[in-house]
């Protein structure tokens, strides 16, 4: 580490703030966790999201196990709390009064500490030095905890980073909202678009639903050539070294998304022992927990496993709008799957499944553009968050290092973030 800026010092965490680790009740004691009106919100690391507020949590213990375990004790709305075991160091504040388990402490910084600044520093602090390796996971124990040395600036200087960061996750924050609406948006459009179409004409009742009493009733295979992927022998190097070619799996498959990226690509060799998919074909999941899911490939060439079926369409189907006509109907496959641990949809199975299309190929590109700007939009906002978030994660470091001062920044294109203390 470069050398410290002059007005900043070291100090134990013990010389920084007071802590409390929390309990869990026993779980044996039905009386600790019954329901009834005076029920304590109780966190545990899955209610905490990083740098977030906690406002409702999954558990909740009774009135008997808030007297009895925690001593009538609660922890206090705006508390700072992070993770000490297991997943070490996630940070978030309380935005309810509460108790937490032993795998959370409760922070309460001395004064000239600024709790939001020490939040962030421990955030990024690395525990790999520090944290003991139990059998149900990483831990740190109270010698290590009081031993985390916290870099701390002035008092002025802390609110001053704790802004700017804030600042960064409120333009986080901006961006992932602005992704969810638009996401709603896209459901509603699609829930309009294919009930009753673009032409103001009269609805018809089906066993799918109602729909445009002009669409007609095809079965999946009359929408173009159906393929169930294949996967090259993964032990045949030749198949993937040096690929380029997308080898889509269902995890590559965000649901009613264009697919844009594969964790694996193959080779010309390999698929040469698949089955080539051009761009454009409707990908949908056939076996497995995200049964249904459906993405549309990109690549001039691609290729799936076994998992999935695709559509490649006929000439007189619109690429795009066979995709969303698809996500917009993916319960069919769902509810056609076998009842078991493994939901499965054999090819022959699927190319039975009855959708109602509009034959129209303007109708079909008219929905297909306003459903593919709505995409657009959604992929903004989550290229926006991505380079915020890389630039948070940059200035984390670089801030709390001293190698970069906030009074330098210029962060005004960003979203305002929390007033300074």
């Amino acid at each position: 580490m470069s050398e410290l800026p002059k007005d900043w010092r070291e100090e134990p965490f013990s010389q920084v703030a007071r802590y409390a680790s929390g309990r869990t009740p026993a779980r044996a004691n039905t009386d600790y966790w019954k329901s009834g009106a005076n029920q304590v919100p109780w966190v545990a690391i899955a209610d905490m999201e990083n740098y977030g507020t906690i406002t409702k949590t999954k558990e909740s213990i009774s009135e008997t196990a808030f007297e009895g375990v925690f001593r009538g004790r609660i922890v206090p709305a705006g508390t700072l709390l992070m993770s000490f075991k297991l997943t070490i160091g996630r940070v978030a504040t309380l935005g309810i009064p509460a108790c937490h388990n032993e795998a959370i402490i409760s922070i309460y910084p001395h004064d000239g500490v600024d709790q939001r600044y020490l939040g962030y520093y421990l955030s990024q602090v690395d525990y790999a030095a520090l944290q003991d390796r139990q059998v149900k996971g990483n831990t740190l124990n109270q010698d290590k905890i009081d031993r985390i040395p916290v870099l701390l600036p002035p008092l002025h200087e802390q609110r001053a980073i704790a802004n700017v960061l804030d600042q960064c996750r409120a333009g986080i924050n901006a961006e992932h909202s602005a992704e969810d609406v638009t996401s709603e948006l896209k459901r509603a459009a699609m829930s309009r678009l294919f009930t009753r179409g673009l032409r103001g004409e009269a609805q018809k009742e089906t066993e799918i639903g109602l729909v445009p009493e002009s669409w007609v009733e095809v079965f999946i295979a009359e929408l173009g050539e159906i393929v169930t992927g294949t996967t090259p022998p993964t032990k045949e190097h030749a198949y993937y070294e040096g690929g380029r070619i997308p080898f889509i799996s269902p995890g590559d498959i965000e649901h009613g998304m264009p697919i844009d990226s594969t964790q694996k690509c193959i080779t010309e060799a390999g698929l040469s022992v698949s089955r080539a998919l051009p761009v454009g074909t409707t990908c949908v999941v056939c076996i497995g927990s995200t049964i249904g899911k459906v993405g549309r490939t990109t690549a001039a060439t691609s290729a799936t496993n076994q998992q999935i079926n695709a559509i490649v369409p006929r000439t007189d189907y619109n690429n795009s709008y066979l995709s969303h006509l698809l996500t917009y109907r993916s319960d069919i496959v769902r509810n056609a799957a076998s009842p078991s641990p493994v939901p499965i949809l054999s090819k022959g199975a699927f190319e039975k499944l009855i959708l109602f299309t509009s034959t129209s190929s303007d109708e079909q590109t008219k929905i297909a553009s306003i459903l593919d700007a709505i995409d657009r939009k959604i992929e903004l906002h989550r290229k926006k968050r991505a380079v915020l978030h890389e630039l948070f994660q940059s200035l984390l470091h670089k801030l709390m290092t001293g190698e970069i001062r906030a009074a330098d920044l210029d962060l005004s294109a960003l979203p305002t973030g929390a007033a300074a203390a």
